[in-house]
């Protein structure tokens, strides 16, 4: 993924990491005319269907790859413009109603495979986050940007004065965001930050 020159984005598969058939016309033209018997030529001709039918698989998959993936860049725009903050509540739905395909192909297609970026290497399945609403009654926020302001607010903390989670609830719903106090424990323990009370003790220790 990169830059367009018209503003937009880029989207292009990285061809060495796709698996490559090709077949050898020739090779089968030369063994179908040396063979006599009609169980060979039978045989023959259902190998080189299979191998057509493998290489037109892999290209539609490939095809599908893409266009899941830019439709997650269409969604997720002011994510790839202006950060983490700015990603949207997004799911296997949204994407699959958009490009016209069932939500088990997009869930498929998006697992295990990685978007490189702008802002760094992204599981495609990282832009599929939850949405948690508005306390003003706006646009939802997604749970990884509330995640991440969580982490925000936590490593701009006053040594002397470490924000308890009712602390940073209160913090998040004046930004807009309806979050209840287990909500932020939850999202706090999945980033390994410790509670206020240990991070207050650090701190202490660390003013020895």
């Amino acid at each position: 993924m990169s830059k367009a020159a018209d503003g937009g984005w880029k989207i292009e598969l990285n061809n060495d990491t796709m698996p490559k058939v090709l077949v050898n016309q020739r090779y089968y033209a030369e063994i179908s005319r040396a063979s006599s018997r009609d169980a060979d030529k039978t045989f023959l001709n259902e190998q080189l269907a299979n191998a057509n039918w493998l290489v037109k698989s892999l290209d539609q998959r490939a095809r599908t790859i893409l266009k899941v993936a830019s439709e997650i860049v269409r969604q997720q725009d002011a994510f790839f413009v202006l950060g983490v903050k700015y990603l949207r509540p997004l799911n296997l739905k949204v994407v699959a109603d958009a490009i016209s395909m069932h939500e088990s192909t997009v869930s498929r297609v998006t697992a295990n495979k990685y978007m490189a970026t702008p802002r760094g290497l992204f599981e495609l399945k990282y832009f599929f986050t939850a949405a948690i609403a508005s306390s003003e009654g706006g646009e939802a926020h997604s749970a990884e940007a509330v995640r991440h302001r969580i982490r925000e607010l936590i490593a701009s903390e006053d040594p002397e004065n470490v924000l308890s989670d009712d602390r940073i609830v209160e913090i998040l719903r004046a930004d807009g965001v309806d979050i209840a106090r287990r909500t932020v424990a939850k999202y706090r323990e999945t980033l390994n930050i410790p509670s206020s009370v240990q991070r207050r003790r650090q701190a202490a220790r660390a003013a020895i």
